[in-house]
């Protein structure tokens, strides 16, 4: 099946509201959604090759993400501002990050050595998140405009949080990635919006 699929495109784009939906869940609350955490962060090691779908083991991985974009592009309001201002910084940022190679390489080599350590320690062990952490921290949150999180300052000043938070944020990017290599555009994203949400539909009556 090839890449560049209106289904495709939809499944990435669910994976960024995803990640941008498990943000906003841990800045505000300090605990998200469990199964859709453990599939953005799993995205982060695994490749396409079997799939799109593959990515985030399944749709089922993806329920809160698919939700979330359904939400988002039903009704005349944004139903969730803030959810959406990260989902659109993530892929602003994936355009800065594609342009440059060097920085490309140091986030998937530190994420290699990340999938290592999930293998010992088991994917959620805080040192892979940390570890996952600090790749955001040291690549992607030096572009600019930063992403701003807002929550909660007891939440925000937890370390296992920020790393939990930054941890998605780099899964966001990797959904990100992936809607533009399935053919993902902004001006695609405006056009065949109709189109997009149509195919959320058929996609959540499988879940």
């Amino acid at each position: 099946m090839p890449l560049n699929t209106i289904t495709n495109q939809t499944i990435a784009l669910a994976g960024i509201a995803q990640a941008a939906a498990l943000v906003q869940q841990l800045a505000t609350t300090g605990s998200a959604d469990s199964s859709a955490l453990e599939a953005s962060i799993a995205s982060l090691f695994v490749s396409d090759e079997h799939g799109v779908e593959n990515v985030y083991g399944g749709l089922s991985g993806l329920k809160l993400g698919l939700e979330r974009l359904n939400d988002q592009m039903t009704g005349l309001k944004i139903a969730n501002p803030e959810q959406a201002r990260y989902a659109a910084s993530l892929v602003f940022l994936e355009n800065q990050v594609s342009k440059q190679p060097a920085m490309l390489k140091t986030i998937f080599s530190g994420i290699e050595r990340a999938q290592t350590q999930s293998e010992h320690f088991g994917l959620m062990h805080e040192n892979v998140l940390a570890n996952l952490g600090d790749i955001y921290h040291t690549t992607v949150s030096t572009l600019q405009p930063r992403i701003m999180v807002n929550g909660e300052q007891e939440y925000l000043s937890r370390p296992d949080i920020v790393n939990k938070i930054r941890a998605c944020l780099l899964a966001g990017i990797r959904s990100a990635i992936l809607w533009q290599q399935c053919g993902g555009a902004r001006w695609k994203f405006l056009l065949y919006r109709k189109k997009i949400q149509a195919e959320l539909q058929i996609l959540l009556q499988r879940l």
